[in-house]
Formats: C-alpha cells, structure tokens, sequence
C-alpha cells in the first residue's frame, strides 16, 4: 500500500530533523561563549579530523568531511595562517602535504568540547529519568548509525 510508513521510515523521518536541530543549537550556544575568533563547522570540523588523524592528508580530510579537496585546501591555508594548523610536505611526493594540529588548535578545540559538554549536560539535567535512560541506550545505536552513514574510503 503506497504512503504507508514503516517505524524505520518514521524514525528517519524523526531523526532527519531533530539531529541537525540539535547539531545547530549546540553549535550556536558554542559559539556564544567561544572566546576565541570564529571557528565555524567547517574548519572546526577540519581541526578535529587532523587532531584525531594525525598527518591526515587535504584529500583524505575531503573524504572525510564530504568536502571537495579545493575547499579542504582553502580551508588549510586559512588555518595555517592563523597558527592552528601546519602543512608538512611527504618526503616521498612533495605535492602531497599532511596536516597536523598545533598547540594553539589543541587548546581551541579543547575549550570547544568542555564547552559543548557543559551545554549538553545543562541541557540533560532538565530531562527526566526515563528521557535520560532512554538517551543513554541509544549513544550506542547512534555510533552504529554514523559509522553506516559514512562512506567507504574512495566514495566521497
């Protein structure tokens, strides 16, 4: 029968709106309170990849971030310029360049995360018991979810 919904579709539904929601909200209370020159999504984004991947290459980063190699590169200079970020060569292909964090981009994403997490756990401190069991069972489920969402390596 056409138009009817699974639960599965209806989740999606649900979860296709509340998760950039949430995702905007967070980021605008970060932003409220970053005491540092703006760092929107994308660079942001960008420092977080090369602090978890260090030496992480502009097009690996482009595959991660679902960014076109172009706008990682722009993004890179812009970082660089500001001391977050530093560009070293490969030995092997001087074209290729590996991306490392500085001090200074540790520092700044690390006051970003404590301040996310006190955003989120002033705003969980505001749910219920059974809001708060509920959200706890599905962090697991939501690892799983992002971790199909991504692509494969090549398929960016």
């Amino acid at each position: 029968m056409p138009g009817t919904r699974t639960p599965v579709d209806s989740a999606a539904a649900h979860l296709a709106v509340a998760l950039p929601a949430l995702h905007r909200a967070l980021d605008h209370r970060i932003r409220a309170d970053f005491p540092h020159a703006g760092l929107p999504d994308g660079p942001l984004a960008l420092l977080r990849l090369a602090a978890e991947r260090e030496g992480v290459t502009v097009r690996e980063a482009a595959e991660a971030l679902l960014m076109k190699p172009n706008n990682v590169s722009a993004l890179v200079s812009q970082l660089t310029g500001r001391g977050l970020l530093e560009r070293r060569a490969d030995p092997a292909d001087r074209r290729v360049a590996h991306l490392y964090v500085t001090d200074l981009a540790r520092e700044h994403l690390a006051e970003a995360r404590a301040l996310a997490e006190r955003h989120l756990a002033t705003a969980m401190r505001h749910l219920g018991e059974g809001e708060m069991a509920a959200l706890g069972s599905a962090l697991g489920a939501l690892s799983s979810l992002t971790a199909h969402l991504r692509p494969a390596p090549g398929q960016a």
